[in-house]
């Protein structure tokens, strides 16, 4: 009896060790966030927003995807091949990839069919996609979209057979590869969305997944949670077994208390604490800074104004038409200054001269910022405090009897991101000290921070405002689109006496010479070109890259998938929950070796 007893206490010890054991395993495999801004559809053909797709992007698969030093691999198509000319790429597919509703329950197989399916519904135009710009790459999808063609058979995609995809596309695209990793490529099941109709993507339930996620529980202004797709082809490397988003609509300033309390796994850090942690030994290791990416930030200047009478859109229609004008707020804006709001320790290693950022593209060694039309601006700061106050008196002569001093400029911000809040004043403050209130008053304003792009930006709802763009793909096109002609940012194309003979802007005419042109050193220089027109005009104020600031997490950032372009920088698949948090030493010594290993595997795929 005695025995009986010892081996019943041991077998119940065992079971409450493995018990635990599972536990915190379980626990291990879940990364939870807080955020505040909602995200509006699950519909990945149709948004162009990230926090968006970065929800789809986890649970829909591309042809392709990237490795954690940026190197193209296999995702749906397992292999693929182009003709000489890069204007015909073919891909097969897996045969092991499958559709699944929010159950889990096998719908039907991945095909090829699907990308056909997922493209025309991007370029109907019933449907409103807004990144259909992106896939008129393809042979006939503009035509096809403006509806000069109507036979869908005619555009550039075709499945070949059940597990073989071609597209055709406009002209050369030696870079067509990397323009898959955008949600506009991504394939639908045909049959489940003609179904649904429009109400596919507004739940859960009107949603397939093939993905490495499904999406378990999806409460706007609650709860959001991804749950591993056990289906899914490449389940293995799925190492996060639950995805919990919890709504808060003081996310941002309530995160880092909540990291603390271990209620949450990941948390940016503003600016206006990280000296608090930086001196708090406990603090200080679970804290780092964040890798630089290449989105880019610029201020814009609006020349189609729609704000409301009370802030003088008409007032200020007539003072950003005067270059003078212009030139005056360019040169007056300290970005040092401002970017001090992100980054106290080191603001001016993340400033960008120019729109496309530095490292992005090169032309047989050279950077595309240092070819000979961007050389001068890439190397100078904007900011001068002489040239700003010379353009102010140019301009007051310019616009005497025509514009009323001082001149008003909305410049709105999103509430729901304190460093941008504070980010706005400082350059109120400083531009008006520097400029004058009797020249300019800029008035700071909060915007939503759900919608702010749909309800403050692409309105035009704004004089001056801070914004960014982050590339579609890897050429110097992909910077272009925010300031031509179908772009939903400042509209240039309004800009008074840039038109040429042909009816377009000079901008416009510089860029589309640039697309036309095959040769890629030639075709850079003329992008170059481009950019440096918009830039000399003061359309924009080029002002940082993205990335930067200081985040306290549980993700090792060198495991995650990378690419400057794309969705895949919103994949959770190949990482992992550390136990404990990734320190700023640590993470200064993982980037250097992280940087090292990427030159190696880019130069080994180049071979």
């Amino acid at each position: 009896m005695r025995k009986y007893w010892l081996l019943l206490i041991c077998l119940v010890v065992l079971f409450c060790v493995a018990c635990n054991d599972e536990s915190s395993s379980e626990k291990a495999s879940e990364y939870r966030v807080v955020y505040s801004g909602e995200i509006k559809t699950l519909n990945y053909l149709k948004t162009s927003e990230t926090n968006e797709f970065a929800v789809a992007a986890n649970m829909v698969d591309g042809l392709i995807e990237y490795d954690q030093y940026g190197v193209v691999q296999p995702g749906l198509a397992k292999e693929w091949s182009a003709n000489e000319d890069a204007t015909v790429w073919t891909f097969k597919l897996r045969d092991d990839a499958k559709w699944v509703t929010h159950e889990g329950k096998e719908y039907a197989d991945v095909v090829a069919q699907d990308f056909v399916d997922g493209l025309h519904y991007v370029l109907d135009a019933k449907n409103e996609s807004s990144t259909a710009w992106i896939a008129t790459v393809v042979k006939n999808g503009e035509a096809f979209y403006n509806g000069e063609m109507t036979d869908f058979k005619e555009v550039g995609i075709k499945a070949l057979d059940e597990h073989t995809v071609e597209y055709t596309l406009e002209a050369p695209t030696p870079y067509f590869l990397s323009m898959l990793n955008y949600v506009c490529f991504f394939p639908v099941n045909g049959q489940f969305i003609a179904e649904k109709g429009e109400d596919f993507g507004t739940t859960r339930e009107n949603f397939l997944y093939n993905g490495a996620y499904i999406l378990d529980k999806f409460e706007p202004q609650n709860e959001r949670v991804l749950v591993k797709n056990e289906t899914y082809w490449d389940k293995d490397n799925v190492l996060i077994d639950r995805i919990r988003y919890k709504y808060n609509k003081e996310a941002a300033t309530v995160a880092p208390e909540l990291f603390l309390r271990g209620e949450i796994d990941s948390a940016s850090i503003p600016t206006s604490i990280i000296d608090e942690w930086f001196k708090d030994d406990k603090k200080k290791s679970q804290v780092r800074q964040t890798q630089n990416n290449f989105y880019t930030y610029f201020y814009a200047l609006n020349f189609n104004p729609q704000f409301d009478a009370q802030y003088e859109p008409d007032n200020w229609k007539v003072a950003v038409n005067n270059k003078e004008f212009r030139k005056s707020l360019f040169h007056a804006l300290d970005r040092v200054s401002a970017m001090l709001t992100v980054e106290p320790y080191n603001p001016a290693d993340l400033l960008s001269n120019t729109i496309t950022p530095k490292n992005f593209v090169d032309v047989e060694g050279v950077d595309y910022t240092q070819l000979a039309p961007l050389t001068a601006i890439s190397n100078e700061d904007s900011f001068n405090k002489e040239l700003a106050l010379e353009y102010k008196e140019k301009a007051k002569t310019a616009l005497a009897g025509k514009a009323t001093f001082p001149v008003k400029v909305l410049m709105p911000y999103n509430a729901g991101i304190p460093d941008w809040a504070n980010r706005s004043q400082v350059v109120e403050q400083q531009m008006e000290k520097l400029l004058g209130t009797d020249y300019i008053d800029i008035i700071v304003e909060a915007g939503p921070s759900t919608g702010f792009l749909s309800e403050v930006r692409r309105p035009g709802k704004f004089a001056l405002l801070e914004a960014n763009w982050g590339p579609d793909y890897a050429d110097p096109s992909t910077y272009t689109d925010p300031f031509t002609v179908d772009g939903t940012y400042n509209k240039p194309e309004l800009a008074e006496g840039y038109k040429e003979a042909n009816g377009k802007t000079t901008y416009q005419n510089l860029v589309d010479q640039a697309k036309e042109t095959i040769d890629t050193a030639k075709r850079y220089e003329l992008f170059a070109k481009a950019e440096a027109f918009l830039i000399e005009e003061a359309f924009v104020i080029p002002y940082s890259v993205g990335g930067s600031g200081y985040v306290a997490s549980k993700l090792n950032p060198f495991e995650a998938q990378y690419s400057p372009f794309g969705v895949t920088a919103e994949k959770f698949k190949g990482q992992k929950v550390l136990e404990k948090p990734m320190g700023n030493e640590e993470f200064k010594k993982a980037l250097a070796q992280w940087e090292q290993e990427r030159a190696e595997a880019l130069a080994n795929a180049e071979k």
